[in-house]
């Protein structure tokens, strides 16, 4: 049995964390640059994401590994939904459409619960977790980039944890207490880097339609600064 799995994760995955902080579009979204349209594309992808992992979290809760950090409070498919009707409407279920990359993360948490069910604890560890971590801030910097008005970021808000800082260190320990080879936890930490991966390229497919975005809403600028210098030259020849 490993006892510090918890510990093997986080130092396992310090660089994948950092490349994953620097792809383009979080870069972005860390400094304020964030387009509706492209992180509705987001939500999109992470509702489909959620809603597997949580599929088969559920099916698994007897597993004797999944069930030791299985829990429910964590769950993000309903907020993701209620998110997805802001940004949609009513609606939305017949609108939103998964991305290849988005597709691709969802075909791995499936594969994985079917063949190896104890690499689902990578897949929680590098979502629920990073979520607890930084969800206030990415909550903040996602209103204060779109006005939003208290909607449309209910993703980051986990109603049923009142300390999380406790929560995150109980979940810490319950990991710590899995009954894993070290073998095992080998792959748990080679899985988690591969997550992060499947995440940078979900980002990846966004930042092209951020920078189409921002370029469109640049260009708009420019054209209506010029229409207006036309109009204030035209009215001074008059």
């Amino acid at each position: 049995m490993v006892a510090n799995l918890a510990t093997m994760l986080r130092e396992g995955t310090k660089t994948s964390h950092t490349m994953a902080e620097n792809v383009g579009f979080v870069k972005c979204f860390l400094k304020g640059v964030v387009e509706k349209k492209s992180y509705r594309k987001l939500v999109t992808d992470l509702y489909f994401v959620y809603s597997a992992m949580e599929e088969e979290m559920e099916r698994l809760k007897d597993h004797p590994i999944v069930s030791k950090i299985y829990f429910s409070e964590l769950n993000r498919k309903e907020s993701l939904a209620t998110d997805l009707q802001f940004y949609y409407g009513a609606n939305w279920e017949s609108q939103i459409k998964i991305t290849p990359s988005g597709q691709a993360y969802v075909d791995r948490i499936h594969q994985v619960a079917q063949e190896a069910p104890e690499l689902l604890v990578s897949h929680s560890y590098t979502r629920y977790l990073g979520d607890l971590s930084g969800g206030q801030i990415l909550k903040k910097i996602a209103q204060n980039a779109m006005n939003l008005d208290g909607d449309g970021t209910a993703f980051y808000e986990f109603d049923a944890i009142d300390d999380e800082k406790a929560f995150k260190d109980m979940y810490r320990a319950a990991m710590n207490d899995l009954d894993v080879s070290q073998e095992m936890a080998d792959q748990i930490v080679d899985e988690a880097n591969d997550a992060f991966g499947m995440n940078m390229k979900m980002f990846q497919e966004l930042e092209g339609n951020l920078v189409k975005a921002i370029g469109t809403m640049l260009f708009n600028t420019l054209t209506r600064r010029r229409a207006k210098g036309s109009t204030s030259m035209s009215t001074a020849s008059n």
